[in-house]
C-alpha cells in the first residue's frame, strides 16, 4: 500500500518534533537501536555532539539544561548505554534540571524475552525521573515528545525518559507535529503579597535564601532589586552562587559544604527566612541542625513552583506557588514604608562574607590562594565556571566572584565527573563566552575522555586540574576519623598536561605560584581547549587544611 506524500518514518518524526521544540543540539553515543533517528539527524538542522561515554553525554545535556533553562536532550542505546547515563539522571532529579533522555530499545516483538540488552525502563529509571514512557506507536511521537518537554520544564523541573523501540522508528505514518505546551510560572494574589510585606516589617533579623532552578536573568535582577531595596541579607543554597551578583552589598555568602561559620550562625539567629526557589534542605542547614524543627525557628516564607510536600520538616507560614520569575515580577516594586531596623546587621553580614572569601596565603610553593586570586581577576564578567565534587571545588566556591552575567554549573548532588562534560557543553552552547572548569585529579579522570569531544567539536574550555594524588575529600574525612590509617584514598596519576596534548588540546604544568600567570596567558592564547595541571603541594587538602594539620588537631583532642 503506497504511503501518502506527507508520511514520514518515526525517526524523522522524532527529529522534526525536536526541531518544533527549539532543540538545536543533542548529545549522545550512537547505538544500533536508534539508527533511524541518527539517519534523520543527517540532514536536519540539529547538531549531534558525539561523546565518548553515555555518562559524559548525559552530563552535557544536564549542564545545558542548567545553563539555558530548556531541557537538554541526550540519546543513548539500550542496556549498558542507558544505565551509563543514570548518574546524570540522578543529578538532574536532585538538582531540578530539565533533561530528556531518549533510549533506543529492542524491537517491540522482542520484549519480555531476555533479549540482547533488553531493559525495563520503568523499573530502572522510575525512582529517579519525573516521567518514564515508551513510544510504541510512531503516530504518537508528537504527543509523547510534547508531554515530555512540558513535564521536564514545569513545576519543579527534572528528567524525563522516553523509550524508542528500534522497529517503531522505522514505521512510516502520517501525523502532524505537536506544538510545545505552555509551562506556567505560577503567581499569587495581592493579599499574599500583603502578608509577605507584613512579615518583613514585623521582623528584626530576616534572611533570604535563594536556590533551585527556573532562574532567568530577569528573575535574578528583579529579586536582587527587591532585596537591595529592603537591605535584606541574601544567602544562596549550595552551588547556587550565580543567582545574585556577588558584588551586591546584600550578598552574604553561600550555605552548604565549605560555607562560613559566621553565616551559619546568622541562619541560626534569623527570625524570618524567605526561601525562594528551594526548600531549606539538609545541605544548606548542616543536616537539618541550623534551623530547629520544634517550632522555635524562624518564620518561613516558602516560594516554590510547586507545593511543598506534606509533612515537611519546616512548615511554611506563607507558601507562594510561583517560579522565581513570577516572584521577582511581583516583588521588585515592593518597597519598605520606613527605614528597616536590620540595615546595620546586613552590612555586618556583607563584611563577614568579604573577609571569609578573601584568600588566605599558604606557605606552599604553589599557593592556591594566589592562583585563584589571579584567576578571579582575569575572569570575564560573563564567564561560565564548572566543577564536579570534591575539596577542589572549595577554591572555586570561595575565591571566585560570580558577577551578574556569570554562571556556575556544578552538581548539587555531589556527583564526581561532572565538571569536564559540563564545560564542554557550555563551550559548545556559548562559544563566545569563556568557560573554566576546576577539577580535582580524581574528578577529572572520571570523565576526562570528553576532552576529546571538546577538541572534535572545536570547543575551547580552560580546564584547571588540582593534582594532589588522592581523593582529597575522603582523605580528609579519613584523617579526621582514622588518623594515619590511609586506606583506599591514594591515586596514581598520569601527566595531565601531556594527556591533554595527546588529545590535541593545549597542556601546561604549574608547580610554583609564579608559573601560573604565564601558563594562563599561553593557554588562553592557544585558541583551543586547554588544560593547566596544578601540582598541589603534597598533603594539601583544602584552604588552610593539610594532612599534618588534621593529625595535629586530632592529637590534641
Amino acid at each position: 500500500m503506497p504511503h501518502s506524500p506527507s508520511a514520514r518514518p518515526g525517526g524523522r518524526i522524532l527529529i522534526d518534533q525536536l526541531r518544533a521544540h527549539g532543540v538545536e543540539t543533542v548529545y549522545g553515543v550512537p547505538g544500533e537501536s536508534y539508527l533511524a533517528a541518527l539517519d534523520a539527524l543527517y540532514d536536519a538542522p540539529v547538531r549531534m555532539v558525539v561523546c565518548r561515554h553515555e555518562g559524559g553525554a548525559a552530563y552535557m545535556a544536564e549542564a545545558y539544561g542548567k545553563l539555558t533553562g530548556r531541557p537538554g536532550v541526550c540519546f543513548t542505546t539500550r542496556g549498558p548505554g542507558a544505565t551509563n547515563a543514570l548518574v546524570a539522571l540522578h543529578t538532574a532529579y536532585q538538582d531540578a534540571t530539565p533533561l530528556i533522555l531518549f533510549i533506543g530499545l529492542v524491537p517491540r516483538g522482542h520484549t519480555d524475552r531476555a533479549s540482547f540488552q533488553e531493559l525495563d525502563l520503568r523499573a530502572t529509571f522510575g525512582a529517579g525521573a519525573k516521567l518514564v514512557e515508551t513510544i510504541d506507536d510512531a503516530a504518537r511521537i508528537p504527543e509523547y515528545v510534547a508531554r515530555a518537554f512540558a513535564v521536564a520544564s514545569s513545576g519543579r523541573p527534572g528528567p524525563v525518559v522516553l523509550g524508542l523501540p528500534e522497529d517503531m522508528l522505522t514505521d512510516v505514518v502520517d501525523v502532524a507535529d505537536a506544538a510545545p505546551m505552555p509551562v506556567p510560572d505560577g503567581g499569587f494574589a495581592s493579599a499574599e503579597l500583603d502578608v509577605l510585606e507584613t512579615l518583613l516589617t514585623g521582623s528584626e533579623r530576616p534572611l533570604v535564601l535563594l536556590g533551585g532552578s527556573r532562574w532567568t536573568p530577569v528573575a535574578r535582577a528583579a529579586v536582587r532589586e527587591w532585596a537591595e531595596a529592603w537591605s535584606l541579607p541574601v544567602a544562596v543554597d549550595f552551588r547556587c552562587q550565580d543567582l545574585i551578583d556577588n558584588a551586591s552589598e546584600v550578598y552574604a555568602g553561600h550555605l552548604g559544604y565549605g560555607r562560613d561559620d559566621v553565616l551559619a550562625e546568622r541562619v541560626r539567629g534569623a527570625d524570618l527566612l524567605v526561601s525562594v526557589g528551594t526548600a531549606p534542605g539538609d545541605v544548606a542547614t548542616d543536616g537539618f541542625t541550623l534551623l530547629p524543627h520544634d517550632g522555635t525557628g524562624p518564620r518561613l516564607v516558602q516560594v516554590l513552583p510547586e507545593a511543598q510536600p506534606p509533612g515537611a520538616l519546616y512548615p511554611a507560614e506563607l507558601t507562594l506557588l510561583a517560579a522565581p520569575g513570577a516572584f521577582g515580577d511581583a516583588v521588585r516594586t515592593l518597597r519598605p514604608r520606613a527605614p528597616v531596623p536590620w540595615a546595620v546587621r546586613t552590612k555586618q553580614d556583607r563584611a563577614a562574607h568579604l573577609a571569609f572569601r578573601t584568600p588566605v596565603p599558604d606557605a606552599d610553593p604553589l599557593d592556591l590562594a594566589a592562583v585563584f586570586a589571579t584567576l578571579d581577576e582575569w575572569l570575564p564578567a560573563d564567564a561560565i565556571v564548572t566543577f564536579g565534587a570534591g575539596n577542589h571545588a572549595i577554591w572555586a566556591q570561595r575565591c571566585l566572584t560570580y558577577r551578574a552575567g556569570a554562571r556556575q554549573l556544578a552538581p548539587r548532588n555531589g556527583s564526581m565527573g561532572y565538571g569536564i562534560p559540563a564545560a564542554v557543553a557550555a563551550a559548545i552552547a556559548e562559544p563566545e563566552r569563556q568557560v573554566v572548569s576546576v577539577a580535582g585529579d580524581g574528578c577529572f579522570l572520571m570523565n576526562g575522555q570528553e576532552l576529546a569531544t571538546a577538541v572534535a567539536e572545536g570547543a575551547s574550555p580552560l580546564i584547571i586540574v588540582l593534582n594532589n594524588s588522592m581523593y582529597g575529600t575522603i582523605r580528609q574525612h579519613q584523617e579526621q576519623t582514622y588518623p594515619g590509617r590511609v586506606s583506599g584514598t591514594g591515586l596514581g596519576n598520569p601527566d595531565f598536561a601531556a594527556l591533554a596534548r595527546a588529545f590535541g588540546a593545549h597542556g601546561e604544568t604549574v608547580s610554583v605560584t609564579g608559573e601560573f600567570g604565564p601558563a594562563l596567558e599561553r593557554s588562553l592564547a592557544s585558541g583551543k581547549a586547554s588544560l593547566i595541571e596544578l601540582k598541589v603541594t603534597e598533603k594539601r587538602l583544602a584552604p588552610g587544611v593539610t594532612v599534618a594539620s588534621l593529625r595535629k588537631e586530632k592529637s590534641h583532642v
